[in-house]
C-alpha cells in the first residue's frame, strides 16, 4: 500500500512532468472541456493556467468557479493499463489579480517560456485554481484521495 508522502510524490511527479491538463468546466449544467498549458505550486495548493477574457472557458469559470483538471502520463500503449497514472484535480479557478500575479506569472513562465507573449497579452488572464483535493488512479483501478498542503 503506498502511504501519503508516496502518494504526494505521485501527483508531484505528474504536475512536475506533465505540460498539458484536460480541464472542464460547466455553464448552466452543461459540461466542457478544454486542453491547457498549467503550472502548479510546490506545495500543491494552486495550479495556474491563462486563457483569453474572450473565450468560453473564461465566461464559464466566472459564472461557476468549479472546475476539474484531469493529468496523466500515459502513452497511448497498451501497458498504460499497468504503469500509467492520472490525477483529477479538484477546486475552484478565479483569476489571479492580487500582488502575487507576478510570482505566479514567472512560476506559469518557467514551465512555458514559449506562451510569453500569449501570456503578457493585455486580453490573457492568469487563472489560479485553488485545490480542493486530487484523485489519483494507479494501475488503472487504484484510486486514492489526497489534499494538498503540508
Amino acid at each position: 500500500m503506498i502511504d501519503t508522502a508516496e502518494m504526494k510524490e505521485i501527483v508531484q511527479s505528474l504536475l512536475t512532468s506533465q505540460r498539458l491538463a484536460a480541464l472542464s468546466t460547466q455553464m448552466s449544467g452543461r459540461p466542457y472541456s478544454n486542453l491547457i498549458a498549467f503550472a502548479a505550486t510546490e506545495d500543491l495548493k494552486y495550479i495556474f493556467f491563462a486563457t483569453s477574457r474572450a473565450t468560453r472557458k473564461y465566461a464559464n469559470l466566472t459564472a461557476e468557479p468549479w472546475v476539474s483538471l484531469l493529468i496523466d502520463n500515459r502513452s497511448n500503449q497498451e501497458k498504460d493499463f499497468d504503469e500509467a497514472s492520472a490525477v483529477t484535480v479538484l477546486g475552484t479557478a478565479e483569476e489571479a489579480l492580487d500582488s502575487d500575479r507576478e510570482k505566479y506569472l514567472q512560476l506559469y513562465l518557467k514551465k512555458h517560456p514559449y506562451l510569453e507573449e500569449f501570456v503578457t497579452a493585455p486580453t490573457c488572464a492568469l487563472i489560479r485554481v485553488k485545490v480542493e483535493k486530487f484523485i489519483m488512479v494507479t494501475r488503472f483501478q487504484e484510486v486514492r484521495e489526497i489534499y494538498p498542503g503540508p
